[in-house]
Parts: structure tokens; sequence; C-alpha cells
């Protein structure tokens, strides 16, 4: 019974990545060719700073091992084909181990449930801390720092949602499920609130501070001359806004993809064996011999 959801758990996963892929390249993937091209201005207006100062030029890498039209169709289809699989069979197991618990939930809110927690929690939760950023933000010397923050906000996100969840259960007999729930709410936004507060934003990496100053975010600042005279603007923040606010609507394709398609066919499954057994008892009912009604023969006496 387990493959069997197993199976669709992992064809839904693979559903939602690909949908999700048909969305972000119509609305984030032209955002991304914008990141690109601002980043290739902007090292040209620093190369002429360098000429114009007597400086040697920078080298700068403009092969790619794969084309544009490659990366943008079959690489990111690709990717978030296998991440819509490894999500999807994550899902499933949550799903199964969650189901057994609580028999009585039916499939299809469990699957929503499990769904918008994932969500929240893997997705959400540490973008608003440390958001997606397109081409052009970020430093290649900070990928391990910023890797290593961003995991380790998933991991507190994780645990403070587990940590609720164990609250409102225990709460639930003894103020209501209703107030357990809000109260469970409050506990994971202050876990997660204070380790937002604890942990550093990308722009105060060790090596950020030092060679670009104290700033929140690695955003590219305005290219300035020697006398302060701008002479290539800051990266675009409607064209930042942007790519990050389709990365959201993106995940959330998969997700309710999830949610809604593994609901159904959940719903469907736990089906089968109730009319299984319907069935089953209907042609036993059927096959079982009626006994022949008996009629009370009433006594006659003889007159005399």
């Amino acid at each position: 019974m387990e493959f069997r959801y197993i199976y669709r758990g992992l064809g839904v996963g693979l559903l939602g990545g690909l949908l999700a892929f048909v969305f972000a390249r119509i609305f984030a993937e032209p955002f991304i060719q914008d990141a690109i091209d601002y980043e290739d201005g902007r090292h040209e207006a620093q190369e002429a700073l360098d000429a114009a100062a007597g400086l040697a030029a920078g080298a700068h890498e403009h092969g790619e091992v794969f084309s544009r039209s490659v990366q943008r169709d079959l690489g990111i289809g690709v990717g978030m084909a296998l991440f819509g699989l490894a999500v999807g069979g994550l899902f499933v197991v949550v799903y199964l181990i969650v189901s057994r618990r609580y028999p009585d939930i039916r499939p299809r809110v469990l699957a929503a449930l499990l769904a918008g927690a994932g969500f929240v929690g893997l997705y959400l939760v540490p973008f608003a801390k440390y958001p997606a950023n397109p081409p052009a933000v970020g430093h290649e010397e900070t990928i391990g720092a910023r890797s290593a923050l961003y995991v380790t906000m998933v991991a507190v996100s994780v645990i403070a949602l587990g940590l609720a969840v164990v609250v409102g259960r225990w709460l639930a007999g003894r103020v209501g499920t209703w107030n357990a729930s809000l109260l469970a709410a409050v506990v994971f936004l202050v876990l997660v609130g204070v380790a937002m507060a604890l942990l550093p934003p990308f722009g105060h990496v060790g090596s950020n501070r030092a060679e670009f100053g104290d700033f929140a975010t690695e955003t590219p600042q305005p290219l300035t001359a020697p006398d302060g005279t701008i002479v290539y603007p800051g990266f675009p923040a409607d064209l930042l806004f942007r790519f990050r606010f389709y990365s959201v609507i993106s995940q959330l394709v998969l997700w309710a993809t999830i949610a809604l398609a593994f609901g159904q066919l959940a719903e469907r499954l736990a089906a089968s064996p109730a009319r299984r057994q319907a069935r089953s008892a209907a042609a036993a009912a059927a096959d079982r011999p009626t006994a022949a009604p008996t009629t009370a023969v009433a006594p006659t006496t003889a007159a005399g």
C-alpha cells in the first residue's frame, strides 16, 4: 500500500516541478537575463575606470560551458524537475508517518496542511531572511558562507515548526484547539524571529564588510569614479523585487500542485479499501442463505 502512495507522491512532485519551471521560464527567466546584462555592463564600466586610472584590467570570464538557451530551457527545466521529485518524495514520507498517527484526518485536508507547512517551513521563512537573488547579486568568495547561513535558517525553521506543533498538541486539551493553534503560531514566530535577529545578513559576512563596507545585502551599489561621480547605477530595485516575487510564486505553484494533486489521489486510495469492504459485505449478504419463514399452526381441539 505504501508504494502506491510513494509512486503518486513522486509523480505529483515531478508534475509540480515542471509546472513551476513553466511559470519561472515565462515570468522569472527574463529578469535573469536582465541581471546578466547589468553585470556585463557594470564590468565594462569598471574596466574603463581601471584603464583611466592606469590599472591592469581584471580577468573576466566570458566563456560559458552551456549557452544561455540551454541554461534557460534544459538546465532550469531539469533542475526544477529533479527538485520537484525530491520534494514529492519527502512530502509523501511525512504524509505516511502523520496519516498513521492521525487516521481520522481526511487525506485531502492532511495533504493541504502538510504542503502548507512545507512551503512555509522549508521555503518562505528562510526566504524572508535570505531571499533569492538573480545573477550579479552576490560575490563568489561568499558562496560557502551564504550557503551555510541559508541551511542554518532552514534547519531553524523546521525545528521551530516541529516545536510549535508539539506545543499546540500539548495545549489543545487545556485551552481548546483554536487557542492552542494561535499559541503554537506565536511560538513559531518568536523562535524564527529570534533566529533571524541573531543570524547575520549576507552583507555582514566578514569578507563583504572588509571589501565593500557595512551593507545589509550584497546588492551592488552604484559604481563611482574617484571624484564621487556615479558612472554606473546600482542594481535596479524593481528588477530585484520582481525576480524575488516570481521566485516565491514559482515555489507556490510547486507546493500547491503537490497539495491538490496528491490530496485527490490519496482520497481515492483511502476510499478503495472501504469500497472493497462494502462490496465484499454486500456479496456475503447476497450469498448467505435465508431461513424459510415459519408459520405458527394453532392447535385444533375436537369438539366433544
